[in-house]
């Protein structure tokens, strides 16, 4: 089994303006690396293809389950969500507006504080962050956040202002962690393609 150490790097750079910021971040090539910006504090995470391979696969199963389920949502993807009022900033590995998906649909860019945060925040995080992310999606409002450290899938939502553990999606009803993680632990014993089909196979008659 591959080693799970080596599935991200993370480089931090303190006391950056907000405007720096901006300038590094539509001065890339593409979304990499991944940027998290929290009052001055910079993070850049380069994912590599473990990191890439878990999050896309429970962004697979989130779309599937909503699609079985006919619940409509609109992915964003790692769209960055900026909050200029907060000097904070993030790109998420996946993200959905599900009780906000018609609300979302039609535009083509988000525009935080007047736009809600995505309903749904999905993290994979195998080697620590310097920022605490949980802070800062309390901090910009974002109802769920699913965390998976390699090994097993944490969902959370918020209460007040910190989040709480949940066995089981409150923006996805019936989607719990126990079953994703169930899909995550196959991946090097099947194909993506399988993988996915059983798990749409299995929400159909459950």
């Amino acid at each position: 089994m591959p080693q799970l150490a080596s599935a991200e790097t993370r480089t931090v750079l303190e006391n950056v303006r907000w405007e720096t910021f901006l300038e590094l971040a539509d001065g890339r090539r593409g979304g990499v690396p991944r940027m998290t910006f929290d009052r001055g504090v910079l993070e850049l995470m380069t994912p590599r293809r473990q990191h890439e391979h878990i999050g896309r696969l429970i962004g697979r199963m989130v779309e599937a389950f909503s699609e079985v389920r006919g619940i409509e949502i609109t992915s964003c993807a790692s769209t960055a969500f900026k909050r200029t009022d907060l000097d904070r900033a993030f790109e998420p590995d996946e993200s959905y507006y599900i009780a906000h998906a018609d609300e979302i649909r039609c535009k083509d860019e988000v525009d935080l504080p007047i736009d809600p945060p995505p309903d749904l925040v999905i993290e994979v995080e195998i080697t620590s962050s310097a920022i605490k992310k949980l802070r800062l999606f309390a901090a910009m409002g974002v109802p769920e956040v699913w965390r998976h450290d390699g090994t097993r899938l944490e969902m959370l939502r918020l209460e007040g202002d910190r989040y709480l553990p949940i066995l089981a999606s409150v923006g996805l009803p019936g989607l719990t962690a126990a079953m994703i993680d169930a899909v995550i632990s196959r991946r090097f014993d099947e194909g993506e393609t399988a993988l996915i089909r059983a798990f749409r196979e299995a929400i159909s008659v459950g």
